[in-house]
């Protein structure tokens, strides 16, 4: 997952101001047969991607649990009419009890600093935000959109699993008070350790958000 980068001169983080405007970041949530193949498109736009998920793969992964995909949308600087897709979020329930290979995997890293017992967990599997607007505050907007959601349908907390050379992405989940859980170091490549994440949620958590949305449902 890419998240925004640090704020450029100028620009705010979201529920800040651009020039004194306020900023109201557009949102939308799609529900999976429309999803997947819009996460497959806008995946072609994210170069810090080695592979990019393709709209089966999405859908495999996401038909049979609880899930949640999120688009952020802005307009083009050179033709504000034009509304483009500018950042992403994909989420899903993680079970302790997974037949997938990779999430049977993910859940014996967590099985000792993670509660599932009468818990429900949410996975942060893919997302970021396009090179020409991070640091404008989408990836917050997505972030906070994501936890609203996940307590409303009963989600306890949110796991989030990246690299320790991705120093930009563990800053900006630092900022959006992740807390790291456990780190797994890499037996040759220090940069290639895994770093997990945590955030408990809770109405505190909503309470100190500070996006200005406007979500549509399809």
């Amino acid at each position: 997952m890419i998240p925004d980068r640090a704020p450029r001169r100028g620009a705010a983080v979201a529920g800040e101001r651009y020039s004194d405007t306020p900023v109201e970041y557009l949102i939308k949530q799609y529900p999976l047969q429309q999803g997947a193949p819009e996460i497959e498109y806008i995946e072609e736009f994210f170069l810090d991607f080695p592979r990019k998920k393709t709209a089966v793969e999405v859908h495999q992964r996401l038909r049979d649990r609880d899930h949640q995909i999120l688009m952020a949308e802005a307009p083009l600087p050179d033709d504000p009419g034009t509304v483009v897709p500018v950042s992403f979020k994909v989420s899903h329930e993680l079970r302790a009890t997974e037949s997938d290979p990779k999430l049977a995997d993910l859940v014996a890293q967590l099985e000792d600093c993670v509660e599932f017992d009468g818990r429900r967990v949410l996975y942060q599997w893919i997302g970021g935000t396009r090179s020409d607007w991070r640091g404008q505050g989408h990836f917050r907007a997505l972030t906070e959109e994501q936890e609203t959601w996940a307590l409303a349908n009963g989600f306890d907390e949110i796991i989030v699993k990246t690299k320790n050379k991705f120093y930009e992405m563990r800053s900006t989940l630092a900022q959006l008070q992740f807390d790291v859980i456990r780190f797994v170091p890499h037996p040759v490549e220090s940069a290639e350790s895994k770093v997990f994440l945590s955030k408990r949620l809770g109405q505190h958590v909503i309470d100190a958000h500070r996006s200005r949305r406007s979500v549509v449902r399809g």
